[in-house]
């Protein structure tokens, strides 16, 4: 039903309610009973059983399962015993990085009003708000929470903060008549209120019109939860690479078998080999790795005051092409500040951050003294008189305590130095007309010492301007000419034009010992002062922020249901506006299907006076241009957006419960600079997973062709299957988790995007791949070969020479996986924690060869140490080899 258009008295007939008694409590009941709770619906939690069970069905996971029964089958207990080992510590990884996001996201949760006064057989009674049903009459003051959707039926200097909603900053002047408009959006709707938003100014009645998910926030969460969540594409890249692995392991298993048969071998004993070799193509460190890189990403986000809730998130943000931000509390500070003064023709800067009341005053780019000039004085002095709002210090951040406007005004003064308490030592306070939306207009009746009496009034400028018939210009009181008239409003124009709201302060003098009883008796023949123009402020850190991302290929587009001045000027003071790009309106939204707006939406970088549904929109139309997008907010209204953008980053102080829960990420400094931070992480994340795929991949192409050439040219096994595992688990896992904790190149934040259709192996990768792993091949081939020919008669000698030539060529090679280029490239002792993995794995190493207890479990002998030289030269080459390669093509 439309409430908004009906009047009080239809709105009470509509509910079968009462503006006099309200509801009896059996009505009460019975309409509990019918609506249910005045809550949200909330998707069934996972258990912990279940999380932890849930890590198993990533397709690694499944291939590495298959390994173990295999092993467990053909009586290698060692290798299914190693396999399950991983498996089990990737689970838990995985577990507890989502448990510790869950609860430290449970310790943010703070939204909904938790009780309210409600009118129940004629008496005020204060009722959990989740007992609220619709045709509750209820009361709600300065501070308190609207606890359901209300059609208000009493308004006394009503206003609202509704930014959790609509993502404006300022609170909404709030009226009892009815509103005929068809269409209107929530933030045009002044004679309702809506669940969660907050009381900033005056009290009220409101008659429950909605209840829990009837709400508007309710009609949000239904969207939230018909929101498609978004494969990352590291999952996807994974997903591709587990299916190629596992079909060449089928194959080589095949081919190896079918050769050995040929050549006259048993079928067990090839079978054997043939599974060794599929061990070998499978990397089975890969999704350990992978995740303990993409969880110490995780506690670096946590440091820089970023909470990850799905694992993945962080590695998605490196695709990142399109962020779109909410503008309120993500961009700018949610504090309105006092940015210009004018009086007299004169106008005057303020500078400072938010509500700390530190900042200088500048009259044409020179700095000066506030107590310099009578006019800006007084101007000061009333706004911090005519005002009710309180600044106070929590810990270190300054919070205004009442409407965010007197709190600009409060805060202005108090940067020039005046102190509340030692004004109203020099100015008491006779009576007070308070503001109402009708006069627009507030004013105070003060006595000074002298006993001098004035009216202090502060209203919006047009209003006082028509209440006024003089004004200080040069700081003499002057007629209020038709001239001077055009002078406010030019000075209005020019202060809104840079979507500055403008609050005008004006003065009389009376008699002493006048008794003032009537606001229009008070509130005529004024002398106009002058003008305070205030905004919500973009953070000072955000337009370089936005800068790094331009320069990192991403485009930033600003989402807000504030007004298109607003955005427009804050869109461009933040570099978000610029040449050709273009502002677009809710209601052009609107109109336009996602396939319209995919054909305009690559030029328009602000988007204002939006509805969730339009967010929505714009990020389908933009994922459907193939970009990855990623969605900041911390409003109840951007969650679905949140959810079904390919990555969702919520706000921790100002995000609301609903919001957080769809996302990706979440904020705990509400600070837009750390999403450039996140992206910076992201993008290295995903170059250190290509760098140990790079050495993992590469290393097993050794293993798989130094085994494949044996058997081609009827050679004995090179190595045996508990040394390949060895080497994936241990040889191969320390460095390449090392490779994770890789700094990221100088040029990490100067390059476009990678494409997120780009496969696992472009760049160059799957040649390095193949290049590197047929070079460590031939040379651990190679060292076999040289030994067994020595020691004709000693196998397991070969097979160790065999053996320290691969961990040893492997371990040369991980230097060479640090940079796109060469080895060269980078400094490689750059990474101190992969050069102790090298040094821990030649440790590892020589105990399993030396140390008699582990020969036979790995099928070891002691080397010589004549033959080490052999090792350590074939081991060199391949890395070297292509180094020299690289000067060369350099030269050239």
């Amino acid at each position: 039903m439309k409430f908004h258009e009906m009047n009080e008295r239809e709105v009470e007939q509509a509910l079968s309610s009462s503006m006099k008694e309200g509801l009896t409590e059996d009505d009460a009941r019975k309409r509990l009973k019918q609506y249910g709770y005045n809550e949200l619906e909330e998707g069934e939690k996972q258990s912990a059983l279940l999380l932890f069970f849930s890590q198993f069905k990533d397709f690694m996971v499944i291939v590495l399962l298959a390994a173990t029964l295999i092993s467990g089958l053909l009586g290698e207990y060692i290798d299914a015993i190693a396999i399950i080992a991983i498996v089990i510590v990737n689970g838990f990884l995985g577990f507890y990085q989502e448990r510790r996001a869950e609860k430290s996201l449970d310790a943010l949760k703070e939204l909904s009003a938790p009780q309210v006064m409600a009118l129940r057989d004629g008496e005020w009674v204060k009722i959990p708000s989740k007992e609220v049903v619709p045709g509750d009459l209820l009361k709600f003051t300065s501070g308190d929470r609207v606890g359901a959707d209300l059609r208000i039926i009493e308004s006394n200097s009503l206003e609202i903060e509704e930014s959790a909603l609509t993502g404006e900053s300022l609170p909404v002047s709030k009226s009892v008549g009815s509103i005929k408009a068809a269409n209107i959006g929530i933030g045009d709707m002044e004679n309702m209120a809506f669940m969660g938003t907050m009381i900033t100014r005056g009290s009220g009645l409101g008659l429950v019109v909605g209840t829990g998910m009837k709400t508007a926030m309710g009609q949000i969460a239904d969207l939230l939860q018909s929101a498609e969540t978004m494969i990352t594409p590291l999952q996807r890249k994974l997903e591709q690479l587990g299916k190629i692995l596992i079909v060449a392991a089928l194959l080589l298993t095949v081919l190896v078998v079918a050769v050995g048969v040929i050549q006259g071998q048993e079928l067990y004993t090839m079978f054997l080999a043939g599974v060794s070799l599929a061990v070998a193509a499978i990397p089975e460190g890969l999704p350990a790795i992978v995740t303990v890189a993409l969880s110490l990403g995780v506690q670096r986000m946590i440091k820089k005051k970023a909470i990850v809730r799905k694992l993945p998130a962080v590695e998605t943000l490196g695709c990142a092409s399109v962020i779109c931000s909410d503008k309120t509390g993500t961009m700018t500070q949610n504090k309105m500040t006092v940015t210009d003064i004018w009086s007299g023709g004169k106008q005057w800067k303020v500078d400072g951050v938010g509500y700390e009341p530190q900042g200088q005053f500048y009259r044409n780019e020179s700095r000066i003294d506030p107590k310099d000039d009578k006019t800006l004085q007084q101007m000061l002095m009333f706004g911090m008189l005519c005002n009710h709002a309180e600044v106070k210090q929590k810990e270190k951040e300054y919070i205004v305590d009442g409407d965010p406007t007197e709190g600009a005004l409060l805060v202005a003064a108090m940067k020039a130095g005046y102190n509340r308490g030692s004004l109203l030592n020099q100015f008491s306070i006779i009576n007070e007309f308070p503001f109402d939306s009708t006069r627009k207009m507030m004013s105070i009746v003060v006595k000074d010492q002298n006993g001098r009496q004035f009216i202090v009034t502060k209203g919006a400028p047009d209003v006082l301007a028509g209440v006024s018939d003089s004004i200080l210009w040069d700081g003499r009181r002057q007629l209020l000419s038709k001239e001077m008239a055009g002078n406010i409003h030019h000075a209005i124009e020019q202060l809104a034009s840079n979507a500055l709201r403008t609050i005008a302060i004006a003065f009389k003098e009376v008699p002493a010992n006048t008794v003032i009883l009537e606001e229009s008796e008070a509130e005529k023949n004024l002398t106009f002062i002058g003008l305070q123009g205030m905004i919500d402020p973009p953070r000072p850190e955000v337009k370089q922020a936005v800068k790094e991302c331009r320069e990192a290929g991403i485009k930033t587009v600003m989402i807000t249901g504030d007004h298109v001045i607003t955005a427009t000027a804050i869109a461009k003071q933040l570099g978000i506006l610029t040449g050709s790009s273009k502002v677009m309106e809710g209601k052009s939204l609107a109109d336009m299907s996602v396939e319209e707006l995919e054909d305009v939406v690559e030029d328009v970088t602000v988007f204002a006076r939006v509805s969730p549904e339009h967010k929505l929109k714009i990020v389908k139309a933009l994922q459907n241009r193939g970009h990855i997008v990623a969605m900041t907010g911390d409003g109840i209204n951007d969650a679905p957006a949140i959810k079904a953008a390919d990555i969702g980053i919520a706000m921790g102080i100002t995000g609301t419960d609903v919001a957080k829960e769809a996302s990706s990420l979440v904020l705990l400094d509400d600070n837009f600079a750390t999403i450039k931070s996140a992206i910076n992480e992201g993008r290295n994340i995903y170059e250190n997973i290509r760098k140990f795929i790079r050495y993992l991949l590469a290393s097993n192409v050794g293993e798989i062709l130094v085994m494949l050439f044996a058997m081609l040219l009827a050679l004995p096994l090179p190595l045996v299957p508990i040394q390949i595992l060895w080497v994936n688990l241990v040889t191969d896992g320390l460095p390449a988790m090392a490779l994770g904790l890789d700094k990221p190149e100088d040029d990490v934040m100067k390059r476009k995007p990678r494409n997120p259709k780009e496969g696992v192996f472009s760049r160059g990768l799957g040649w390095k791949v193949v290049s590197r792993g047929f070079l460590i091949g031939i040379v651990t081939l190679l060292a076999f070969i040289f030994a067994y020919e020595a020691h004709p008669d000693h196998l397991a000698y070969a097979q160790t020479v065999a053996f320290a030539t691969l961990v040893m060529a492997q371990l040369i090679h991980v230097f060479d996986c640090r940079s796109e280029k060469s080895v060269l490239s980078r400094n490689p002792f750059g990474n101190k924690y992969l050069v102790w993995a090298v040094i821990s794995s030649v440790l590892l190493m020589l105990a399993v060869i030396y140390y008699p207890p582990l020969q036979p479990i790995f099928h070891t002998v002691a080397i010589e140490a004549k033959d080490w030289l052999m090792i350590l030269g074939l081991s060199a080459v391949p890395t070297f080899l292509l180094a020299f390669s690289f000067l060369l093509s350099k030269k050239k």
